[in-house]
């Protein structure tokens, strides 16, 4: 950061003798800032005074923008070009893009800044002085962070689930693999810990006190057994630097209670446990997968399940990002569907991984919404069903229909794992993708290789991840990295030319704007010609935008821009959709305009053209290039 600058954010500090330092571009600045959110809310004259006020610096790339630590800041920071990243503790937890604001909680609520900021790419910044001694009117700023932080933030910490995990670990007890469980019992006693370590000739384990009430306190194994006979191993490992969300999504994926936290040179510095992490966007989850994984019969399966949308409807309202409660949402549906699937044969005898189910779309990117579908797919290798695809097909829909009894719904689209397009072996699945990319069907080929390119093994992961090289392992066609970008383009977000949306015309959604299918589709369907592009494995949305300024597909702009829309959008609808589940009403992507209010239409409209923007660069650059 140049001295400039740091004396720029932490004072009110101008160049002396210059009261206007750029008077000839103040209708620039009014241009830019009156299109961007909170500032498009000011009248023409509140908008040319805060204009007047601002100055302009560049960052390279790498360049820090606030330090670390730094004091109250009297300046709040644009982002006109680039990209910005918020740091807490050395990690990114956000980026900022064109249009964006950051360090306004600092400057209006006189504390210090909880995050650090650098430059992800060149950057140029809009610095404006706290608004509230030169508007007429700042009330109608209504900075959208500063007006939903939790008020650990607004009092200078960090959020919580960012925090590192490290700071909620106990140092390790440790055990030899051949003291006794009485042992290493009372060692857990007077130390007052749940668990030791134990180094075995495998490698590490972990014994818990849930280990020696389930197993010992039965009778199972005897007290005086060596603590090596009950150790579970490998263990569930995290670098201890990873943020806390991390450590309980972890938790919830695994279905454990306990993580052995990793130094940075992999060894083992401490444990995690779910009382350490004791808020409720910890406890909650976790007391949903454990009711999953114990239930033994349907019923019980069911009953687990019906806890599942009211914990995301809790976690919503207690501030968990959306995008983060996707990742959740996914790993709860996840354990659900391993439950239905060992109930059924032949998968719940499969002990030698011929058969993977595949979660596609939406679940396999780990960003769906409380009311979709479940996609799935299976992939074989069992000579035994050669030429018996229908009684593997028979099979899958039992499984279906058990996921369909606990509160799942099969893909209404037909990409399911009982449709024989999506049930097959993999020397099947092979000649499949190899015929609809060398010769193409139309449309529902694209849609059947879109799906395969989001897919995602939930079982059989050894099978399923060949099924994967194997889709990957050559670059996709010209025609047809080309068609995924055509259907990029072609579906334009709802915004018209004279009114703010264009609305359905007609049927039950008559007036209401499709959110999912309008504007998110087209994102994702960038994202996924980035990964068809570049030859990736399944990733997220914002991962694969990310990727495609890495290799040159998006500018470092139009990534950051198409993030920023995707996480707002996604935001509205999974917030329309809780709103739904709470009033009892099945959970619809549809958005009614008319029930938002003027700053989140204004964020709506910005996104819209967002992705426009993009949209007509690519159709014109990419398409006819065919690549």
């Amino acid at each position: 950061m140049s001295v400039r600058t740091a004396v720029m954010l932490a004072v009110a500090w101008k160049p002396e003798g210059l009261v206007k330092p750029y008077a000839d571009r103040v209708q620039e600045f009014v241009d830019f800032l009156g299109k961007q959110a909170p500032y498009d809310a000011l009248d023409a004259e509140d908008l040319e005074r805060l204009a007047s006020h601002v100055e302009v610096e560049f960052f390279a790339k790498g360049a820090l923008i606030i330090e670390p630590g730094a004091d109250r800041l009297e300046r709040l920071a644009v982002v006109r070009t680039g990209l910005v990243q918020l740091l807490d503790r050395g990690r990114v937890v956000d980026e900022l893009g064109p249009g964006d604001t950051f360090g306004h909680l600092s400057v209006l609520s006189g504390i210090p800044p909880a995050m650090a900021a650098r430059a992800a790419t060149d950057t140029l910044i809009y610095l404006l002085p706290d608004p509230r001694g030169i508007l007429d009117d700042p009330d109608r700023l209504a900075f959208r962070r500063a007006k939903q932080a939790p008020k650990e933030l607004l009092s200078g910490a960090a959020d919580y689930g960012l925090r590192p995990a490290g700071e909620f670990a106990r140092d390790p007890l440790w055990c030899r693999a051949d003291t006794t469980i009485r042992e290493a019992a009372v060692m857990m006693t007077e130390a007052r810990q749940s668990c030791v370590l134990v180094e075995l000739p495998e490698g590490l384990g972990i014994v818990t006190d849930s280990d020696c009430r389930s197993r010992v306190a039965t009778g199972e194994v005897p007290v005086d057994a060596p603590l090596a006979t009950i150790a579970t191993t490998p263990v569930q490992t995290l670098d201890r630097s990873e943020p806390a969300a991390t450590a309980f999504l972890q938790m919830v994926q695994h279905g454990v209670h306990h993580l052995v936290l990793a130094d940075d040179d992999g060894r083992p510095s401490g444990v995690c446990r779910v009382v350490d992490l004791a808020s409720a966007d910890i406890r909650d989850p976790l007391a949903c997968r454990a009711a999953i994984d114990a239930a033994d019969s349907l019923d019980e399966l069911v009953a687990a399940a019906a806890g599942l949308r009211p914990t995301i409807v809790e976690l919503f309202d207690s501030g968990v990002p959306a995008l983060r409660l996707g990742g959740l949402l996914s790993a709860l549906v996840e354990s659900l569907m391993e439950k239905c699937i060992a109930r059924v044969e032949p998968f719940a005898s499969d002990d030698q991984g011929r058969f993977s189910w595949l979660f596609m779309g939406s679940l396999a990117r780990r960003e769906p919404f409380p009311g979709s579908d479940v996609d799935t797919g299976l992939v074989w290798r069992a000579p035994e069903f050669d030429g018996r695809r229908d009684d593997v097909v028979a099979a899958a829909a039992r499984v279906l229909d058990a996921a369909e009894a606990c509160g799942l719904e099969r893909c209404s689209s037909g990409a399911n794992a009982d449709n024989p397009l999506f049930n097959r072996s993999i020397d099947s699945w092979r000649a499949a993708a190899k015929h609809w990319e060398d010769y193409g069907a139309g449309s529902a080929s694209l849609v059947l290789v879109a799906m395969v390119t989001d897919s995602r093994p939930v079982i059989g992961l050894s099978l399923g991840r060949q099924f994967q090289r194997d889709a990957r392992k050559a670059p996709p066609k010209s025609w047809f990295r080309r068609q995924m970008l055509t259907e990029a383009v072609e579906v334009k977000p709802p915004l018209g030319f004279v009114r703010d949306f264009v609305v359905e015309s007609d049927g039950e959604h008559r007036g209401e704007l499709h959110i999912k299918g309008r504007a998110l589709y087209p994102i994702v369907q960038i994202g996924r010609w980035v990964a068809a592009s570049t030859g990736t494995l399944v990733a997220s949305t914002q991962e694969r935008l990310a990727l495609g300024a890495q290799y040159g597909l998006l500018s470092a702009d139009e990534a950051a821009a198409l993030r920023h829309a995707h996480q707002e959008l996604y935001e509205l609808v999974f917030a329309t959709e809780i709103e739904s589940l709470r009033h009892g009403r099945p959970p619809s992507p549809y958005v009614d305009p008319k029930a938002l209010d003027s700053l989140s239409r204004r964020q709506l409209r910005q996104s819209f053209k967002a992705i426009a923007e993009v949209q007509e660069r690519l159709e014109n650059e990419w398409v006819p290039r065919g690549r």
